[in-house]
């Protein structure tokens, strides 16, 4: 008998970068585990924009995104199992010998990570809409977006990584959907630690300033932009004696540069880090922890979320300090895993870290183990349906 397939659509071949790969190849491992056929699809019937593969620029042909996941996938064993669509130009870009509308047809399951990807309805068919930008979904949806709130309709299952969404202490409206908590499944074997080497810093990756995305919400404006939270904790090098690199593109602002730099913070080009999923990873296994802030809405609204990548450091038994958005409702924080409000409790957290390095170390491997492992995640994902 062969296996169900699975299809799992996400925003790697828009934006061909480490961090999205290793996502994507999370939920494929995973589900290969528990025994399901996997396939990564992806097309840009609803979002033209892309980013071409190891420059950036923008661009509305994924071509290089497709190279980019089919060079990555297939060193996997996923080189027959993925798939992506130029709508533009009418385009498949996959292996030989399967049609873009077969596997469509054929998926017993979808599960589309925040919904960059619109597929046409099948009979049948059983879909997961994976809520990564908890807060900003769902304002905006309650908010009265109609195309929005029409691509949330077309699921049968809606969960989040605002793990709070839906509790009595998160103020987000569930805006007429059933919201169910998931987090993100790591594949924890692609992650198999390794020695921290003497001297070697803390570390994060990501965007320094991205705009044009606040939210408003009774009265009050929340902003998208990490660059707000990382500005109230600048000091924090000075004050621990420790190495700080932002692998950020914080030299986009110059002035913002600079100012880092004065403080203490090294800073690197996020790009010639993240266009080599493998440059991505030995970034993280090299480090010796993350030290990362959050969005604006998260914290203030106190979602629950938790990054991706900061399970990724987990799973690399680096510990993790990260700006507190309420995930201590559902995770351990003081071993491993700190959370953090303000400056004085982050210098506290570096400090614990660096006294009893190995014990923080393993306990950061054993939270991923616990509540990061990419089978049981998706075990418990697929029971809501």
């Amino acid at each position: 008998m062969s296996a169900d397939k699975v299809i799992v659509s996400g925003y790697l071949a828009h934006c061909p970068l480490g961090g999205y790969a290793w996502q994507v190849l999370h939920y494929l491992t995973g589900l290969r585990q528990l025994g399901f056929e996997p396939y990564f699809y992806e097309d840009t019937g609803t979002v033209r924009d892309c980013f071409a593969a190891g420059t950036g620029i923008k661009t509305d042909d994924p071509r290089s995104g497709a190279e980019f996941a089919r060079d990555f996938l297939s060193q996997y064993g996923f080189h027959n199992h993925w798939m992506v669509w130029d709508a533009l130009r009418e385009q498949t870009y996959g292996p030989p010998g399967i049609s873009r509308n077969a596997l469509l047809a054929e998926a017993r399951i979808v599960i589309n990570l925040a919904g960059v990807t619109r597929l046409p309805p099948v009979s049948g068919q059983r879909r997961i809409f994976v809520d990564l930008d908890p807060a900003f979904t769902q304002i905006r949806a309650a908010g009265g977006d109609r195309a929005w709130r029409e691509i949330l309709s077309e699921y049968d299952l809606h969960c989040t990584l605002g793990e709070n969404i839906g509790a009595a202490t998160c103020r987000v409206p569930a805006a007429g959907f059933a919201w169910h908590a998931t987090r993100q499944p790591v594949a924890l074997e692609l992650w198999q630690p390794q020695a921290a080497g003497a001297g070697a810093p803390f570390t994060t990756v990501g965007r320094w300033d991205e705009q044009r995305r606040e939210v408003h919400f009774e009265g009050e404006v929340y902003s998208w932009r990490k660059r707000v939270e990382w500005m109230r904790f600048l000091e924090l090098p000075q004050r621990c004696g420790q190495r700080f690199v932002l692998a950020m593109d914080a030299a986009t602002i110059p002035e913002d540069l600079q100012l880092l730099q004065r403080h203490g913070w090294e800073v690197r080009d996020p790009l010639a880090l993240s266009s080599d999923p493998f440059a991505y990873r030995e970034f993280i296994r090299g480090s010796k922890g993350e030290f990362t802030v959050a969005k604006d809405l998260n914290v203030r609204l106190a979602t629950g979320w938790f990054s991706d990548r900061s399970a990724c450091y987990l799973a690399a038994a680096r510990p993790v300090v990260t700006q507190d958005t309420g995930f201590g409702s559902v995770l351990p924080s003081g071993a491993g895993l700190f959370a953090f409000k303000t400056v004085d409790e982050a210098v506290a957290a570096i400090a614990a870290i660096s006294a009893d390095y190995d014990s923080h170390a393993r306990a950061a491997r054993q939270i991923a183990e616990r509540f990061f492992a990419a089978e049981r995640v998706l075990g418990d994902l697929l029971r809501l349906l």
